[in-house]
């Protein structure tokens, strides 16, 4: 992460919690597509490790998006959860905060550890942070720790979209989706084929 983004986002955090300290009036949020996930899992009708799970999709942690017409912070935390028998982890925290001229969010889990289609995946910390600024263009980043895939160490580059073949599917790390009015950065995207589709630490970003 850049020097310059991570002094914009203490920015952002001091000026909310400036604002809710003296009571300043709310001006104007940032668009709805502003929000951070911690997970997310989308199965379809599959059978998974002996499970049997109908099409559908759990989200751990989400903040939800942020409304127009008010400066605005969410926030949604969990000190553990799961996805039995796919995932589970801990420290989930998810964070959104908008603010007249900029919206950033952040997304972090700790202690993953993820087992589908026959891919064992587990890592010490995971992160995304998206950060847009009306005028000056939308960023992203992602931190992924002690990465491991069936036992190995991998590394991980911090280039966007760095892709790790996996049995029946694909790891994406740093996954991102930026342009001039936003930002969509999943740190960690596991696919495995007619099994499962997960997102772990989402965060976007939207110039207000």
């Amino acid at each position: 992460m850049s020097h310059g983004f991570r002094r914009n986002r203490r920015f952002v955090v001091l000026g909310l919690a400036l604002g809710a300290l003296f009571g300043l009036p709310s001006i104007v949020a940032a668009q709805t597509a502003s929000r951070a996930r911690a997970v997310q899992v989308t199965v379809p009708g599959a059978t998974v490790l002996g499970i049997t799970l109908p099409g559908t999709t759990t989200v751990l942690a989400d903040t939800g998006a942020l409304s127009r017409g008010a400066t605005d912070a969410l926030q949604a935390s969990s000190v553990a959860a799961s996805v039995p028998p796919l995932l589970s982890g801990d420290s989930l925290h998810a964070t959104v905060i908008g603010l007249p001229d900029q919206a950033a969010s952040e997304a972090s889990l700790g202690g993953l550890g993820l087992s589908v289609g026959g891919n064992s995946i587990s890592a010490d910390f995971i992160m995304a942070r998206a950060l847009a600024v009306n005028g000056a263009g939308a960023y992203g980043d992602s931190e992924i720790d002690g990465l491991s895939i069936n036992g190995a160490m991998v590394q991980v580059t911090g280039d966007p979209n760095q892709t790790i073949p996996l049995v029946g599917g694909v790891l994406i790390l740093n996954e991102q989706q930026t342009d001039a009015g936003g930002a969509l950065v999943n740190a960690l995207h596991v696919v495995v084929n007619g099994i499962a589709d997960i997102v772990v630490a989402s965060a976007s970003a939207a110039a207000p």
